[in-house]
């Protein structure tokens, strides 16, 4: 747990939590995320549902289904429209953000305004490049650009989705003191860098993942080491063992908009693996 001086002001309670990483992370989320709210003081919770469905991309049904585990806002990166039905539910879709700095023409909006104990908070979310495939709007002037078009003074969260440690911990230089926090997502392996500057923004570069812990980013193992030795192409398959949700609380000072401080979130969860899995 790392923290800044905590004052007497109304504190807001933000969950960062890891990718969701298939029916293992779904099943994690029914059977520990309202223990973990409530032991937390949550006010609210954001995910990365890139990997819903199956580890590879978010379906229409899907989405729908983490408001209900008590998910308030969704983001996702590179794997967000490998689903072809949430494409087109995306143009009218509220409740997910895909990156910000995508084109004009996908389908969606990187960013929201909501309000949480009765103050204003940009939610953004943004994806890095190295990598990456996409061939994307740089982050960097994507944001500098954007920052300056945001009306009124809201709280500023940015969700980087890179790959490598080094983009995101730049990101954190860029908008220090910018933004109320910068949390990173993609390896889906808890980082032990998290922070808060000394100009209030939180940070860590990855907030691990909702799934199998004891696996290879959630997927089986014996799978994953069989395609690195035989370099023939196989179809990843989830993981059961050691479930866990893994992510981050940031705690935001309304009076300062600035973050006083991040804790670590890495629960084990009792559940077990169906029959057909």
């Amino acid at each position: 747990m790392k923290s800044k001086a905590i004052t007497l002001f109304t504190m807001t309670n933000i969950l960062f939590l890891g990718e969701l990483v298939g029916r293992c992370g779904i099943s994690s989320l029914k059977a520990g995320l309202a223990g973990i709210k409530t032991k937390y003081s949550v006010d609210y919770t954001i995910i990365n549902g890139e990997g819903m469905t199956n580890g590879y991309g978010i379906g229409k049904q899907h989405s729908m289904q983490l408001g209900k585990l008590g998910i308030d806002l969704t983001t996702g990166g590179e794997k967000m429209f490998y689903k072809p039905d949430f494409v087109e539910f995306m143009q009218k879709c509220s409740f997910v953000l895909r990156p910000l700095n995508y084109p004009p023409q996908c389908p969606g909006k990187g960013a929201k305004n909501v309000t949480i104990n009765k103050s204003q908070f940009l939610i953004i979310n943004l994806q890095g490049h190295s990598g990456m495939k996409q061939s994307i709007q740089n982050a960097f002037v994507t944001m500098e650009s954007f920052l300056k078009k945001v009306e009124g003074d809201p709280v500023i969260l940015v969700q980087y989705h890179a790959a490598t440690t080094a983009e995101k911990a730049t990101m954190l230089h860029f908008l220090d003191g910018k933004v109320a926090a910068v949390i990173g997502t993609h390896t889906k392996v808890m980082s032990a860098d998290e922070r808060v500057t000394d100009n209030g923004t939180a940070f860590i570069s990855d907030n691990g993942r909702v799934g199998s812990f004891m696996s290879v980013g959630g997927f089986d193992i014996d799978t994953e080491i069989n395609k690195y030795r035989s370099q023939i192409p196989q179809r990843s398959r989830e993981a059961w063992d050691d479930p866990r949700i893994q992510g981050v609380v940031v705690t935001i000072d309304e009076s300062t908009k600035k973050a006083v401080e991040i804790k670590i979130v890495d629960e084990k969860i009792d559940i077990k693996k169906p029959q057909e899995a």
